[in-house]
C-alpha cells in the first residue's frame, strides 16, 4: 500500500486526527507562554527606561485627579510643598527581605495643587506590639519631593482596615480618601525616590524591583518541539508501516514463486517418457555389436 493510501485508511486517518488535535493544544499553550513572556518583557523594558528618567512635573504624567497611565509606570515626578504629617498612614503587612513591617504612606499637598500620596519607605514591626516602634517623621515646612508613579492597588479579599488606628490593609486609594480631608490623586501614588531638605533619618529606601522573565521563552520552544515531534513520530510509523508491507509482498512474491516451480518439476499423470531421439553413431555401434556376435 503506498504511502496516499495508507494515510486514506481509517485506521490512519484517526491517528492523523490524534496528531493534529495534539499539535493545535500544543500550538496553543505555545502561544499563551510567548504573550506571557511578551508581557514580561514589556515590564522589564519599562522598568528600564522609566526608572531612571528624568524627573518631570507630576502634573505633566498625571494632568488628572483620576488619571493614570500604565505607560507611565516607574517614571519620576517633582513635586514641591508640604507633608501632611498628621494623616501618616501605615500599610499592613508588607514584607522586606523577608521581615515584616509596614510602609508610610504620608500625604503630600503640592502648592497649588491637589494631594499626592506618597510611599516614604517601609519600617520593620515592633518588637513587643503590631505597629512600628519609630516612624521617622518627613521634613517640616516647604519640601521637594521626586517620586515614583505606581498605580493604586485593589483590595486584598478580605484584609481590612484595623479601626481605631491609622493602619490599612493596602494602597487602595479610595480608602485612603476616607481618611485624607482633602481631595487627593485618586488613580496613581509615588515610591519617594528623594526629598529635599533631607531628614536626619528616614524609612528603609525600596530596592529596584527584578522582574522574574521566567522560563516561559523555554515553555514556548518545548511547545513547539513536542507538536513538531507528533507529526515526526507519525512520519516514522507511517514509514515503518510501509517497509513492513513491501517485506511482507516480497516474502508472498517469493513464496507464490517457489510454489510455481514446484509445480513445474512434477510429472504430469499419463504422460510417456520421453525417448531420446537416435542419431547415426547409434546404428553403427549395434551394427557392430551384431558382426561381433
Amino acid at each position: 500500500m503506498t504511502g496516499f493510501r495508507l494515510l486514506l485508511s481509517k485506521k490512519w486517518l484517526g491517528y492523523l486526527g490524534v496528531v493534529v488535535a495534539f499539535a493545535l493544544i500544543c500550538a496553543m499553550l505555545a502561544n499563551w507562554q510567548w504573550n506571557r513572556h511578551e508581557e514580561k518583557m514589556a515590564v522589564v523594558h519599562q522598568l528600564e527606561q522609566r526608572y531612571d528618567a528624568p524627573p518631570v512635573p507630576v502634573e505633566a504624567a498625571l494632568p488628572g485627579a483620576s488619571s493614570y497611565d500604565p505607560g507611565a509606570e516607574w517614571q519620576p515626578v517633582e513635586m514641591r510643598g508640604r507633608y501632611l504629617v498628621d494623616e501618616t498612614l501605615l500599610v499592613r503587612n508588607r514584607p522586606y527581605n523577608g521581615q515584616p513591617g509596614f510602609a508610610v504612606l504620608v500625604p503630600f499637598q503640592i502648592d497649588g495643587g491637589r494631594v499626592f500620596v506618597v510611599d516614604r519607605g517601609w519600617v520593620p514591626t515592633g518588637n513587643d506590639q503590631d505597629a512600628p516602634d519609630v516612624v521617622p517623621a518627613p521634613p517640616t515646612g516647604q519640601v521637594t519631593v521626586v517620586a515614583r508613579i505606581k498605580p493604586g492597588e485593589p483590595a486584598v479579599g478580605d484584609r481590612t482596615a484595623v479601626a481605631g488606628t491609622n493602619q490599612i490593609a493596602t494602597i487602595q486609594l479610595s480608602e485612603v480618601q476616607k481618611r485624607v480631608d482633602r481631595e487627593i490623586y485618586s488613580a496613581a501614588y509615588g515610591q519617594l525616590l528623594s526629598e529635599d531638605p533631607t531628614p536626619a533619618t528616614t524609612p528603609v529606601k525600596y530596592a529596584e524591583p527584578e522582574i522574574d522573565t521566567g522560563l516561559n521563552l523555554s515553555y514556548f520552544v518545548q511547545w513547539i518541539m513536542f507538536a513538531a515531534g507528533a507529526f515526526l513520530f507519525l512520519f516514522y510509523v507511517i514509514r515503518q508501516e510501509q517497509r513492513n508491507s513491501r517485506a511482507d509482498a516480497d516474502e508472498a512474491a517469493e513464496a507464490a514463486r517457489e510454489g510455481d516451480a514446484r509445480v513445474d518439476e512434477r510429472p504430469r499423470r499419463g504422460a510417456r517418457p520421453r525417448t531420446r531421439a537416435r542419431h547415426d553413431d547409434d546404428v553403427e555401434d549395434e551394427i557392430l555389436d551384431a558382426v561381433s556376435r
